[in-house]
């Protein structure tokens, strides 16, 4: 069942929200060669609870950080390291969630380090693209069908491809919440939107073929063939005739 959220809910899930976006903001600044995934980790963690709020990953079905810091070919939930050093001309992709007085809020941004490689710049650009994309096909009334395919349709007119094991998400209470959000779909197909749903929508995609392995350490999820991959995402409400966009400053 998907949840509708009351006025009061939404106002709830619009501070955890920006708090996210605050503190991906302030992480793109810091983010450079030569700083670690774990310094980063720790800033964030310190930027969200100063806000008030709890680190929403933090020993989320055991994992062991707050931020998600992935590289390159590292699609999802790269964990963060001492040993991992950020270089000039990487992809780095940057999951992070908070809880504010018991209400979640999720986002996603991918940043260029440096110098990167125009065909990793061009996949940035395609990848946050598709989730404009997909975002303007949400109100109420629409199909979550519509969505997903505005993702795929896409990213497979520009040559890429879309991770198909992992998905966006409804959220609220929990991290977690019906419904799913794939990003590959068919048109007028899936759950029916309504206005007060609010959703984590999150395209991932990768320059090669779609198919993912997870590391030894279970959680690093990487492109298979090693290409490059990116990844964004909001956490929105639907409207009646749109959506509003909670994480953003």
């Amino acid at each position: 069942m998907v949840e509708i959220k009351t006025a009061a809910e939404l106002e709830l899930m619009r501070q955890s929200s920006k708090i996210v976006a605050q503190v991906l903001a302030l992480l793109k600044k810091k983010i450079c060669a030569g700083v670690s995934t774990a310094e980063l980790n720790k800033f964030a963690e310190l930027e969200i609870r100063n806000r008030e709020a709890v680190p929403a990953f933090l020993g989320y079905r055991g994992y062991p950080a707050a931020l998600c810091v992935s590289i390159n070919e590292e699609v999802v939930h790269g964990i963060p390291s001492d040993k991992r050093i950020i270089r000039s001309g990487d992809l780095v992709s940057m999951d992070l969630g908070a809880v504010y007085r018991g209400f979640y809020g999720d986002a996603a941004v991918t940043v260029a380090v440096g110098a990167v490689k125009p065909e990793m710049r061009r996949l940035m650009a395609v990848t946050e693209a598709s989730l404009a994309r997909a975002l303007s096909e949400v109100r109420s009334g629409a199909k979550l069908g519509d969505v997903s395919h505005a993702v795929e349709s896409f990213v497979i007119e520009n040559g890429m491809s879309v991770v198909r094991e992992f998905t966006g998400h409804g959220i609220g209470r929990r991290l977690h919440e019906e419904p799913s959000i794939p990003n590959y779909g068919k048109p007028g197909s899936g759950v029916t939107l309504k206005a007060g749903m609010t959703l984590a929508i999150e395209p991932m995609v990768c320059l090669g073929k779609p198919e993912i392995i997870i590391k030894n350490d279970g959680w690093t999820a990487v492109s298979a063939d090693g290409s490059c991959t990116a990844h964004f995402e909001h956490t929105v409400a639907v409207t009646e005739n749109g959506c509003e966009i909670l994480s953003v400053v």
